[in-house]
């Protein structure tokens, strides 16, 4: 006896929820990444060589930005950039890195409502591996100690943006 399984392909097929009858398929909202890229990285260290020779004990300024926009019918670009500013003491800077990750998005099936959401959620959260790694590794080549960032709750972050927004006064 063979059944043969198809694990692998998703063919956007409308699927059933569990309980439901067959018959009746309900068609499920979908978020996938198409295409990953750097869209802007840079590194600047002013303050080199004689920074790099000091004891390491800067002061770290993290700055992390989303946007989004719509490209296509059901595609959306959105980019995350990430500021790091290190000082030692005396406010010497040590270095500036900005990177920009960036990630089309297919996302299809949902209401706009939720769309904007995923926009400020799923898409940062599946993009900020991929910028801490950049900014790590361009902290390392600059010949400074590594830098992991910590991880962000872009749920939480997300909701404290809605909640600033709805509570801002109407202009007229």
């Amino acid at each position: 006896m063979s059944e043969e399984q198809d694990s692998g392909s998703n063919d956007n097929k409308p699927t059933p929820s569990s309980g439901e009858d067959s018959g009746a398929a309900q068609v499920i909202g979908q978020v996938r990444l198409e295409r990953l890229y750097l869209k802007d990285c840079s590194f600047e260290s002013p303050n080199s060589p004689s920074v790099v020779r000091e004891e390491w004990k800067p002061e770290i300024d993290l700055e992390i930005n989303n946007r989004s926009h719509k490209v296509a019918e059901d595609r959306f670009e959105v980019v995350l950039t990430v500021t790091v500013k290190a000082r030692q003491p005396g406010e010497r800077t040590a270095f500036i890195i900005e990177v920009q990750q960036a990630a089309i998005f297919v996302i299809s099936g949902l209401e706009e409502r939720l769309i904007h959401q995923v926009l400020g959620t799923v898409c940062p959260n599946t993009l900020f591996p991929y910028i801490r790694e950049a900014v790590d590794s361009l902290v390392v080549r600059g010949g400074f100690p590594a830098l992991q960032l910590a991880p962000v709750n872009f749920d939480a972050a997300y909701e404290e943006a809605m909640k600033r927004q709805s509570e801002k006064p109407i202009e007229h």
